[in-house]
């Protein structure tokens, strides 16, 4: 029992409801603040991760530190093809010796094309992102530059890559080749590969390209005959073990060390980011799957 006012005397459980009352009253009961979501560390050497529906920024390590890219340059390449006037994704393209002669040059990736076979715009694409096939991004760079000479051609190519660059207004990126096998001048920035991703991602054909684990293509040989290629696997392996999962480009190479341009949706929500330069493509998914797990945490 306690005293009241003026004297009058309450039953505790009354006392203790006023007390209550009174701590309210002025504040001092609170409800316990929502824990804070602890920021990530990842072993690349630079990341970033943003909100894709406004752009606003998640995560930043050495977000715009310039870095070799490998082959996430190719998300650039399909970008620049897919914006081309008038679009036919089935016109056909010729394989020339010269692709395979490249990549097997520089014991590039590759989609296995055979010289002489006709393989539409739509899947030389799939072959681009896929498994990373130079073979492919030769054959469009060859196809969607201007010039009379293959080698005008893919340098009016890597021209348009760069004038792409420019019209997002990315200050830190430069290409000097179509596919990331650059000469000394092929990089950008986590932030801005982000950016091109993103982009990128606003066209639908990009989308299901990137999205797709496996894709068999069925082109025309030179004697008019039909060949079925070995099925072409997605090197992403975040769209076979990260819920929601969906693109977008890996690289590697030995300046490029081992990347990973990733989006992911969950609940209506997307988040889409860069890791360049991690030790490993484990650790680069790992490096990935921190960050998509981070940016989500935050959007709720």
């Amino acid at each position: 029992m306690i005293t009241g006012i003026k004297g009058i005397r309450f039953p505790r459980a009354a006392a203790v409801a006023v007390t209550s009352g009174a701590l309210l009253a002025t504040g001092a009961l609170t409800a316990a603040p929502a824990q804070a979501v602890a920021t990530p560390s990842i072993v690349a050497k630079g990341g970033y991760l943003m909100n894709n529906a406004n752009g606003a920024s998640l995560y930043g390590k050495n977000a715009d530190k310039q870095l070799a890219t490998g082959s996430t340059t190719k998300i650039m390449t399909a970008k620049v093809v897919l914006a081309q006037p008038n679009l036919n994704l089935n016109a056909t393209v010729t394989i020339d010796k010269a692709y395979s002669d490249y990549v097997v040059r520089n014991n590039a990736s590759l989609a296995h094309l055979i010289v002489g076979d006709k393989v539409t715009v739509r899947q030389l694409l799939y072959g681009l992102m896929l498994p990373s096939g130079c073979d492919a991004a030769y054959a469009l760079a060859d196809k969607f530059g201007a010039g009379s000479t293959r080698a005008a051609r893919v340098k009016s190519f890597i021209g348009k890559m760069n004038t792409a660059a420019a019209n997002l207004h990315l200050t830190h990126t430069h290409f000097d080749s179509f596919d990331g096998i650059g000469n000394g001048r092929n990089y950008s920035t986590p932030r801005d590969l982000t950016k091109i991703a993103s982009s990128a991602m606003k066209n639908a054909t990009f989308r299901a390209v990137v999205k797709t684990k496996s894709y068999t293509a069925k082109t025309k040989t030179k004697s008019g005959g039909t060949r079925t290629m070995a099925p072409w696997k997605n090197t992403n392996g975040l769209l076979s073990s990260y819920s929601g999962t969906i693109g977008v480009k890996t690289g590697s190479g030995p300046e490029a060390k081992y990347c990973l341009v990733f989006a992911a949706t969950r609940n209506g929500r997307t988040v889409i980011g860069t890791v360049l330069a991690s030790s490993s493509i484990p650790q680069r998914e790992a490096d990935a799957k921190k960050l998509l797990g981070y940016g989500f945490a935050r959007l709720g």
